[in-house]
């Protein structure tokens, strides 16, 4: 079975030699970079299936970095950011510009590994897709292309933003609790990770409204929140 690389940008050495240690021991090949231009210049050589990057980094800060990655052509490469701040709005500003996960140093070995396996299972997930559309009113998803059009302008939403609106067109008039959208999107039920949801929920929200459309996705309060089936 071919090896699955990831990419870890961080500038703390010792960082960077835990995590080649503990996930090459897990059956990955791991690149390293202590800045974001090294990294690009990996990236540009090399397949790479996730990437680890640290927000405090010493030429682009990885919140930069990140907005950067998601506007390219490595926007479907699953990024987690891995920092030493555990303030939430730095994780609310991550998940919101497309990080696909957010793990603060010091982390558990174990879990961050577990989590990197998620994310290169979820982009597998998604290639082998079949190719078809979704309809709804003047909304239409092309799951192949990963383009969503409402009339004839195309909505730029995040992988995961994509990933959710999909799941809810497939279950419209269902409610779907925020476990059960954790579980789906980022493939684990982790513990006080439900924010993540209500963050995305919100952001898909806000460039609905740009088109009226802003209450198709409801909430059900203390639940989770449903795609409207009117």
């Amino acid at each position: 079975m071919e090896k699955k690389n990831i990419l870890a940008i961080d500038d703390e050495i010792h960082i960077l030699e835990l995590l080649r240690y503990n996930l090459e021991t897990n059956g990955f090949t791991v690149f390293t970079a202590e800045n974001v231009e090294d990294g690009m210049n990996i990236l540009l050589k090399n397949k790479i299936e996730a990437i680890l990057l640290d927000i405090m980094l010493p030429d682009v800060d990885g919140i930069t970095a990140l907005k950067n990655l998601k506007n390219s052509a490595y926007k479907e490469i699953p990024i987690i950011l891995v920092s030493a701040k555990a303030d939430e709005i730095d994780k609310i500003i991550g998940l919101e510009l497309g990080a696909d996960d957010y793990i603060t140093k010091p982390f558990s070995v174990r879990e961050l590994v577990t989590r990197v396996k998620v994310a290169c299972r979820r982009k597998k997930e998604t290639k082998i897709e079949d190719t078809n559309t979704i309809v709804y009113k003047n909304l239409e998803m092309d799951i192949f292309s990963h383009e969503v059009k409402i009339g004839d302008v195309f909505v730029e939403l995040s992988f995961k933003e994509f990933e959710l609106l999909k799941i809810l067109l497939e279950n419209k008039g269902r409610v779907l609790t925020r476990n059960i959208l954790l579980d789906k999107i980022w493939g684990y039920d982790y513990e006080g990770e439900t924010r993540t949801v209500d963050v995305h929920i919100r952001y898909l929200r806000g460039k609905f409204e740009k088109f009226g459309c802003g209450g198709w996705i409801e909430t059900v309060r203390g639940i989770g929140y449903k795609f409207t089936k009117e």
